[in-house]
This record gives C-alpha cells, sequence and structure tokens, in this order.
C-alpha cells in the first residue's frame, strides 16, 4: 500500500538505524547444539493444545542475520483461524537468541516487531545491538503472515507501487485508483493462496503468543513491544495474561485510539517537539527563525503548486521523477525526525527553491531493496481493517486533522500521515470487523515500562500517560530529542530497558537528566 507504516523509517540514513534486516531468502543455520543445555528454551518439541512447537532450522531473513548465529530455532504450527480449529495450519517461525550471560534468568523476553507487518525475525540485530540479552534469553517469532511465516502474505506489486508513486501527485484522483488497484490485485493473490485474509488480526496474533509460550514450557515471560507491537503487547496483556511478568512498550499505540486521528496528534507532537528544540537554540532559531511557520506555509503552498524534481537511486544510479506536494512533505516529516539535525536546513533548502535533499530522502527510502518485497501486506490491511476503521469514522479522522493542524487545505486534513486511502483500501480488503471488545482499553497489574520519544512523529509521546491510566504499575518514561521507537536509538532507552527488566517496578531512569539536544545543522 502506498503509505508509510507505522513503523520505524527507512528514510535515508535513518534506515541505518532501524536495524530491520528483512530482505534475502537465506536460512541462517542453527547454533552448535553441542554446547546448548539440556532442555534449553526451544530444543523440545512439545503439543500443546491445537499448537506445536518443532525445533528445527532457523527462519529464513531476507539479509543473513549474525545476530541469529547460535540461536534455537524451529516452528510453532498454529489453526490459521481458530474458530476452525480443524481447518488450515500455518507455521511461525521461531528463534531463540541465548542470554549473554553464562546463568540467564529463567524468563526470556519475547519481541514483538512493529509494522504491522514487520518480522520480528528480521529485527533481532536491533534487540541484540540494545543489550536486550544481556541476562535472559530473547525470543523472536514471525507473526502470522510476516516474511518468515508460512504463508507470508507480502505483495511485492503493492511495494513498487509505492515507489513509483513519489513520481505522481499525492493524493489525486488518478493516483487513489492506481493504489487502490495494487491494493486489489494484492487481495487477489493472497485470496487465490488460500489464505483466509480475516484471521490476520491482533486477536490471533495474541492467541499464537499465549500458545508459543506453553508450547515451549515457559512458566513466565515478559514482552517488549516496538511500534505497532505495543499494541500487540496491550492486547495480548487483556486476553491472554497468564505467565506474563512485565512488559515493555516502546512508541506506542494504544488500541483504543487506532486509527487516523491519533496518526495526526502523534505528527502535531513530533514535529512540535522538533521546532521546539531549534527554537531553543540560539544558533538554530537565528538561522531557521519560525520554523513551524515555513513547515505550515510549505504545505499550503506545495498542495496549490507541487515542485516535480529529479534524484538519483543509490543503489542503481538510476534516475526517477519525484513530485514533492504537502502530502509528499507531510510523510516525509514524519520519517525525518529520526535525522532531526537535518529538518531547519531541509526545510529551508525546500524555501528557497531546493527541494532536492527532501526528495531524495523521500523517494530513495521507497525504492530502496528493504522496502520491496518484505512487508505483510496481508497482515497491515488484516490489522487496520478489522480493528481500526470499522470503529473510527471520517468524521473522527477529519477532525483529529483539524485540532492538530488548522491551517492546512482541506484536501491534506483529509489523508492521514502514514495511513494515505486507508478507508478506500480497506473497503476493497474487505474483511469483517473483529468485536469492539479489541477497542477495550487495557487494564492491568502487570509492571509496564512505557517509552516514547519526544521527537516521535509517529505514535505520540502522550500516548504513555494515556495507556498509563489503567496500568497502576506503569513507569512512563518519555526520551527528550528522540524520535520514534527509542530503544532503536538512545543508549539511554536502552539502560532504561533492562534496568526495568530487572526490577520491573523501579526501574532506573536517572541517565534522562544527561541528555542534551542535538545541534541541528547550521547552513551557511
Amino acid at each position: 500500500m502506498a503509505r508509510s507504516h507505522v513503523r520505524r523509517s527507512r528514510t535515508g540514513s535513518a534506515a541505518a538505524a532501524s536495524g530491520l534486516l528483512l530482505t534475502g531468502l537465506l536460512a541462517v543455520p542453527a547454533g552448535a547444539q553441542e554446547e546448548t543445555p539440556a532442555g534449553a528454551t526451544g530444543t523440545v518439541a512439545r503439543t500443546v493444545g491445537d499448537a506445536r512447537f518443532e525445533p528445527g532450522p532457523c527462519p529464513k531473513t531476507a539479509d543473513p542475520v549474525a545476530e541469529l548465529e547460535g540461536a534455537r530455532c524451529g516452528t510453532l504450527t498454529v489453526p490459521e483461524n481458530r474458530t476452525r480449529p480443524d481447518g488450515r495450519k500455518i507455521t511461525l517461525g521461531v528463534a531463540v537468541v541465548p542470554a549473554a550471560a553464562d546463568k540467564p534468568k529463567p524468563d526470556p523476553i519475547v519481541w514483538l516487531a512493529g509494522g504491522p507487518g514487520d518480522d520480528a525475525v528480521g529485527e533481532a540485530k536491533m534487540a541484540i545491538d540494545g543489550g536486550l540479552n544481556r541476562d535472559r534469553d530473547v525470543i523472536f517469532m514471525s507473526q502470522r503472515g510476516t516474511y518468515s511465516a508460512d504463508p507470508a502474505l507480502t505483495c511485492r506489486n503493492v511495494d513498487e507501487f509505492n515507489a513509483r508513486a513519489t513520481g505522481l501527485v499525492y493524493d489525486a484522483p488518478a493516483t487513489e485508483r492506481e493504489h487502490v488497484a495494487a491494493t486489489k490485485a494484492c487481495r487477489e493473490k493472497l485470496a487465490a493462496s488460500g489464505a483466509d485474509l480475516g484471521a490476520y488480526n491482533d486477536i490471533e496474533s495474541a492467541a499464537d503468543l499465549a500458545d508459543l509460550r506453553t508450547a515451549l514450557g515457559l512458566e513466565q515471560w515478559n514482552l517488549f513491544g516496538i511500534s505497532y507491537g505495543t499494541q500487540l503487547a496491550l492486547v495480548s496483556m487483556r486476553l491472554h495474561p497468564e505467565g506474563i511478568r512485565s512488559v515493555g512498550i516502546d512508541g506506542i499505540l494504544p488500541p483504543s485510539t487506532g486509527g487516523s486521528a491519533v496518526t495526526w496528534k502523534a505528527a502535531q507532537q513530533g514535529f512540535g517537539g522538533l521546532f521546539k528544540a531549534c527554537a531553543q537554540q540560539p544558533a538554530c532559531n537565528r538561522r531557521y527563525p519560525n520554523l513551524q511557520a515555513t513547515f505550515e506555509r510549505l504545505v499550503r503552498d506545495l498542495e496549490a503548486k507541487p515542485v516535480t524534481t529529479t534524484i538519483t537511486l543509490p543503489d542503481s544510479q538510476k534516475q526517477v521523477k519525484v513530485v514533492l506536494d504537502a502530502g509528499a512533505l507531510l510523510n516525509w516529516m514524519t520519517a525525518a525526525t529520526h535525522v532531526a539535525p537535518q529538518v531547519p536546513a531541509a526545510l529551508d533548502e525546500l524555501a528557497h527553491g531546493k527541494p532536492q535533499r527532501i526528495a531524495q530522502q523521500w523517494a530513495a527510502g521507497k525504492y530502496s531493496p528493504q522496502a520491496i518485497g518484505r512487508l505483510s501486506h496481508g497482515l497491515v490491511y488484516g490489522v487496520f481493517c478489522s480493528e481500526w476503521t470499522p470503529y473510527e469514522t471520517q468524521a473522527d479522522a477529519l477532525r483529529g486533522a483539524r485540532e492538530a493542524f488548522p491551517s492546512f487545505p482541506r484536501s491534506v486534513q483529509a489523508q492521514a500521515p502514514l495511513l494515505t486511502f486507508l478507508r478506500q483500501d480497506c473497503d476493497a480488503w474487505n474483511v469483517p470487523a473483529v468485536p469492539r471488545s479489541i477497542r477495550d482499553v487495557t487494564k492491568s497489574d502487570i509492571p509496564v515500562l512505557a517509552l516514547s520519544g519526544g521527537f516521535d512523529a509517529q505514535t505520540a509521546a502522550g500516548n504513555g500517560p494515556y495507556v498509563a491510566r489503567t496500568l497502576p504499575r506503569a513507569t512512563v518514561v518519555t526520551v527528550p530529542y528522540e524520535p520514534h521507537v527509542v530503544f532503536a536509538t538512545s543508549k539511554c532507552a536502552q539502560s532504561i530497558t533492562s534496568s526495568f527488566f530487572d526490577t520491573p517496578t523501579a526501574p532506573d531512569t536517572g541517565c534522562l537528566k544527561d541528555l542534551k539536544a542535538p545541534k541541528f545543522e547550521i547552513a551557511p
């Protein structure tokens, strides 16, 4: 689908920060079994109810993932649709990365990926680089429909359209027709493969996680979800709280508010944090005064008169046309908070007739090999179209836009950042709504670490305090000056996370006091 998903950015140098390595079809071999303790997590076949874990080779990843060397791996087989337990089975890849410590704690951490549609197995580098396996095993399971699951509900045609759409007017009727046609072709392909598209949602995914814990023979574990994975974590706490010792959520999407309005709020808060940081630095404020006003003026000007330019793709040296209109600028900005020091200069360049930097970042990320053929569009639409759009009206979405950015033209307000043409896509996807209870607020005594970034323009930092209202043992932390998914970019966030899993009701947040704003790039 022609949208940036609620997940880690792929824009320019921000792609490296994401650590998402979802490219090729290489199976990573299981680790040396002679060094694996007898009965270690992931080494014993077990059937519990309708689910079975079977040890075996590690899941395929698009690129080699060194962090999976030595992992204990296998598959979890579950019903595709639990209302039809005798129906089709699906298999989910499982990788257990051992703890670095000689004597690991008995309760592993399970990693819940972003997206929806990203594969947790491919995010192992991010987790291990952040020290998550210091003294606990970390478990990665390919969520149903994702790259290393069977079936994998990917659609290369949608990704290729997303790239080509950077050369089209973002919200033109002709763009919408091509966009929805790509979605329909994806749906037809996946339905023809026999997939029950209505079974790829958080209710089934939360049950998959619960089955994995019991099939691995674990009494307790901890959850750590990033971006969309926070929504799945909160649903799992409500539907399957058994055996959950603690939960970390980073870049928070409350299930009760999922939809377009909350993405407008996130953009407002993330952009505002960045603009404020520039205003508080004398050099940035002098060179780029009233940055928010400049941005909002550019949105209005580009909606009236888009700018067309040409960029050279770094991988192929191919030249492609890029159209920068208001929607393109808005969506670039949601990801560009990952390269925050560049943003004031980039906006100033655009305001003075130099669109190249923004055009390059906007389009190159879409054409990147890491953006083609890896995202599970079946899971994307399965979640959004059964849990979000049925319970948010168009009037709700538009109200959210007007409250966040009242100066934007109505045509811009009609398409929420990250969710372009979502309602039309969901009409084409045509899956039933899950019960309204999916939107229930999570109420729980399980200890929770609610992490957000002060520059997060994809999931609002205000979502931390929001979910904590009904989580009495929650610790709410906003890491200043950081973008979406602070665990990926902030040593302080990694330290707080480690401390949380050691002492879930009293994590050490002392590193926050030493954090300083980034030094913004100042052009001559």
